[in-house]
């Protein structure tokens, strides 16, 4: 019975997600000016029209082209929901009646698959035309349905594992240790490996950050193949799945990538099913035949010759008979099924049941989005570190009551033998790593002895530093005004263009110290994070404008805290605008941010803030002190 209550609170928070996003989407369309649209990457205009044909998989796909700012990013990605639209003289916008949705994305070119071959005229009659995000329905009705099938489920491996997390079930091993020896991971990658091949029902593999979380799942992928057949390897991300994807064709291992990949790549593209699909030698017999299907359509009624319908019937017959073959020929020949947790309910993947279901980044995806693959496996391992970024929810009342709350932070807290933490981290300095050990993983962490004393200049350089936009000695804009944030419009986020202009300084001054020359050999890089999206584009255009940094252009990276979570960098940089009287820091307060923030260098992390705002919240003061410390000693 607690199952069943659990997961109805589920799909009521649900439920007020999915009006709250809808709700606010349409607000936002409806009053948001195109251009602001353009700039939060939510909107391609003006855009220009391909090629437009059927692809491998018979759906009819039109060519789109970004020829407005291509240095704005982007959410445009595949399996994404699209409407185009028309701009008239007076900037009003006309929207075309139909959804299209994404197929492949690669820079500033897009492929979009129309739900009819008509639409293609249409938008190719619009002069100022431009496509912009439409709200994403399909994954809301996933998550419902899959909820759906979890509730109402009496008996089997979905009952099993639903009563697990949230009923009173006991998770169950093989009573004994497994003989495995892999002398090329420490010993908790060692112990995390072989208590996934002895879970019967769920295990999770918490790694923070720079533990080696991807190489303790690709060797756990590796093993358990070694027993079964073909395993389903999922993740919330495009991205998350094309890394995971990599690492195990890296491996040797053969990948049929469901999706497009973000990362887009020789490799990575010659493993989709798409590509696959029409590379099968059965493949040009298929496409000759959908053709005639499509040339005897296009035959005016009266000139149809008797038998039509009867000959449309057998060719369709003969193309599902291909289909069906070719479908078969790529499944039986792949290892690993590589998808999103949305992907896995494609029409591709039906009928298909995986032993063994891997989701990577567990720790961002929706425990509904969870339940859309967990239908088709047996048993589920779980990688990720709820100490970091959370799922995105938008609705207060979802976020209070427990959306955010992932089946891996749950399984954490119920069922905690059934965790393996990495505890040796290769990433960084001791020192670096010190404050986020002791705060979020209990002070458990360890450096390992090759990163323990890691560094750019000599042990006089302190690893962790801060700027303190407070003090009067660090800053002051052209204006003689001390920095404080800028509101700059509800969901974008906010600005403070006296500390941007710091952190270039800071970062201007640190280059000068390492000198230009030693930064190019030694190709170190940089990440500049901000947790504003507003933010973020004015240090990119700072940085794009700064002559001093200009033979260092392309080893600095600048982007939002969510787009660099899994990445790293030699030196960091963090602006973190915050600064006002009251002491409010927003999102700030969510530490698993700053985690991922703080997290991502290797030698060297600067923090730009300010403290007297900031330091109103006991970690960001602790923080503070910590630098400061350093800094003295």
């Amino acid at each position: 019975m607690v199952s069943f209550v659990a997961m109805e609170r589920i799909r009521r928070l649900l439920q007020a997600e999915y009006e709250y996003e809808k709700a606010q989407f349409r607000q936002e369309s409806e009053a948001m000016g195109i251009d602001r649209k353009v700039k939060r990457g939510e909107c391609w205009y003006p855009v220009c029209l391909g090629r437009s044909y059927y692809n491998s998989l018979n759906r009819f796909v039109i060519e789109v082209y970004r020829t407005g700012d291509s240095d704005i990013d982007h959410e445009f990605e595949y399996g994404r929901s699209v409407v185009f639209f028309a701009r008239d003289g007076s900037n009003m916008l006309h929207y075309c009646p139909f959804t299209a949705t994404v197929n492949y994305v690669e820079g500033d070119k897009m492929q979009v698959v129309l739900p009819d071959e008509k639409y293609a005229a249409q938008i190719g009659a619009i002069d100022l035309l431009g496509v912009q995000l439409s709200f994403d329905e399909t994954t809301y009705r996933l998550m419902f349905d899959a909820l759906s099938r979890v509730s109402n489920a009496r008996t089997g491996r979905l009952a099993d594992l639903r009563d697990i997390i949230h009923g009173n079930a006991t998770p169950k091993f093989l009573a004994a240790d497994i003989p495995l020896r892999l002398p090329w991971l420490n010993a908790s990658q060692e112990q995390a490996v072989r208590d996934v091949l002895r879970a019967k029902d769920v295990m999770v593999v918490h790694g923070p950050p720079g533990t080696g979380k991807t190489t303790t799942l690709v060797e756990a992928i590796s093993e358990v193949l070694r027993r079964e057949v073909q395993v389903l390897v999922c993740a919330q991300s495009n991205t998350a799945v094309d890394w995971i994807s990599e690492q195990l064709t890296d491996r040797g291992i053969p990948v049929l990538r469901i999706g497009n990949p973000t990362r887009v790549n020789d490799r990575m593209l010659s493993a989709t099913y798409e590509r696959r699909f029409e590379a099968h030698p059965d493949y040009p017999q298929l496409w000759s035949i959908r053709r005639t299907i499509r040339q005897l359509y296009s035959t005016p009624r009266k000139g149809r010759a008797d038998g039509f319908h009867q000959k449309i019937a057998r060719l369709r017959e003969r193309a599902d008979e291909l289909e069906i073959r070719i479908r078969q020929s790529l499944f039986d020949s792949s290892r690993v099924i590589a998808c999103t947790l949305a992907g896995s309910a494609q029409q591709v993947l039906s009928g298909q049941h995986f032993h063994t279901l891997f989701i990577d980044e567990a720790a961002q995806a929706l425990e509904a989005a969870c339940w859309i693959a967990l239908q088709k496996a047996d048993r589920v391992i779980l990688a990720g570190d709820h100490c970091q970024l959370p799922p995105t929810i938008k609705s207060m009342e979802a976020l209070r009551g427990g959306l955010g709350i992932t089946m891996l932070e749950r399984i954490c807290k119920k069922h905690p033998n059934c965790v393996r933490m990495l505890h040796t981290q290769y990433r960084m300095n001791e020192e670096l790593m010190r404050f986020s050990s002791e705060w979020f993983y209990n002070g458990e962490l360890q450096a390992a002895p090759e990163v323990r004393h890691r560094n750019i200049l000599d042990d006089l350089d302190s690893p962790l530093v801060w700027i303190d936009t407070c003090d009067d000695r660090n800053l002051r804009d052209a204006e003689n005004e001390p920095a404080v944030e800028a509101f700059v419009g509800n969901g974008y986020g906010r600005i403070n263009k006296a500390e941007a202009n710091l952190t270039v300084e800071a970062l201007c001054q640190y280059a000068d110290r390492i000198g230009i020359e030693r930064l190019l050999d030694d190709r170190i890089d940089i990440g500049v994070i901000s947790p504003y999206r507003a933010q973020v584009q004015y240090l990119r255009r700072l940085i794009a404008h700064t002559d001093r940094l200009k033979p260092l252009r392309r080893w600095i990276s600048v982007n939002t805290v969510d787009a660099f979570q899994g990445q790293e960098r030699d030196i960091i940089v963090v602006s973190l605008v915050r600064a006002n009287e009251h002491g409010d820091i927003g999102f700030l307060r969510d530490l698993r941010r700053m985690n991922v923030a703080m997290t991502r260098a290797r030698s060297k992390l600067i923090i730009i803030g300010n403290s007297e705002t900031l330091g109103r919240h006991r970690f960001y003061h602790l923080l503070f002190e910590r630098c400061r410390k350093m800094v003295v000693e």
